[in-house]
């Protein structure tokens, strides 16, 4: 009897034993298994959407690695172009740059702060304001395109009579007058009823001395209308380019009070811009959204809007053609 008794023990104890070694084991390899969030994580483009107290902003920030340590990118504010970010600082999926203010009030840089969360990333901004805000994002879609587009029939988007098809986003300035578009002083900016994913667009316009409007992609990527000067060296924020990203291969503009064009073919990310004639882009891909963008859901279909809120602009003609 007693040494059944032993027996017994002994065999509960290597069984306590063998469940504390697996329970062990399998803290260890739980420990061992862990994620690790590296910078490498958060390398990429990334659509954003702020919180403005209520009220949606698109942002979008692209991650590079520069070398083999630095991270350095491009930001996206609600207004303005791309702006270098010389340095995003990172530690344990946590990140944090600064950028100047560009049109905005307020003499602080932005300060931008947040972190890697499941397949997302969210944050705080604090403007150059001092004004604080919330934001999250997501990864930006590449937008490729597998096969060549199918075109379908092409749409005119202005009856020239009215503003039939359009809306404008606040108190309407624009009228139309003997066929003419016109915006005549700066005020609200003007988007389709319709939205769109891949097109043709053909677009006439006029603008005066000094003037400054532009035509948005999707509502996404503004095309700027500008009055530079036609000796002036391309810039992505002149005449004929894509917003802060696209320089137009040359100054392609007749200059102020002439009537003018753009043929514009929107393919995922990749467009093409002929201005009077002339390629000016030809098949480059748009990194991101441009400053004024309507939202950053860039996988979406989105309207065509033209830029109301800066000099007095006119169009005549604006006809697309959607691929099917």
């Amino acid at each position: 009897m007693r040494k059944r008794f032993l027996v017994f023990g002994l065999s509960c104890l290597l069984m306590t034993s063998s469940a504390e070694f697996v329970l062990a084991s399998s803290a260890n390899q739980f420990v061992n298994t862990q994620v690790t969030v590296a910078p490498k994580d958060l390398i990429g483009r990334w659509d954003i959407t702020v919180d403005e107290n209520g009220k949606s902003a698109p942002s979008w920030l692209e991650v590079k690695l520069s070398g083999t340590r630095t991270l350095v990118g491009y930001f996206v504010a609600a207004s303005g172009s791309a702006r270098p970010v010389s340095e995003v600082k990172f530690d344990n999926g946590k990140f944090r740059f600064e950028i100047p203010p560009q049109w905005e009030g307020g003499n602080q840089n932005f300060v931008i702060e947040g972190e890697l969360v499941g397949s997302g990333i969210q944050g705080t901004m604090v403007t150059s304001e001092g004004k604080k805000y919330n934001w999250k994002g997501v990864k930006a879609p590449y937008l490729k395109r597998t096969a060549a587009p199918v075109w379908g029939k092409a749409i005119n988007l202005f009856n020239g009579k009215d503003l039939t098809g359009w809306k404008a986003m606040g108190e309407n300035q624009w009228v139309v007058k003997n066929g003419v578009l016109t915006s005549p002083k700066a005020g609200s900016n003007l988007i389709t009823d319709q939205k769109f994913n891949d097109f043709k667009l053909h677009v006439e316009f006029k603008y005066q001395k000094g003037g400054n409007s532009g035509v948005y992609l999707r509502g996404r990527y503004e095309t700027q209308i500008e009055d530079s000067n036609k000796d002036a060296h391309p810039n992505n924020v002149l005449f004929g380019g894509v917003y802060g990203f696209l320089t137009a291969s040359e100054m392609a503009t007749l200059g102020p009070d002439q009537w003018q064009t753009f043929d514009i073919t929107l393919v995922g990310r990749m467009v093409t811009v002929v201005a009077n004639g002339k390629t000016i882009i030809s098949n480059q891909e748009i990194p991101g959204i441009t400053g004024g963008a309507l939202d950053s859901n860039e996988g979406e279909p989105g309207p065509i809007y033209l830029q109301g809120d800066h000099q007095p602009i006119e169009f005549r003609k604006i006809i697309i053609t959607p691929a099917k």
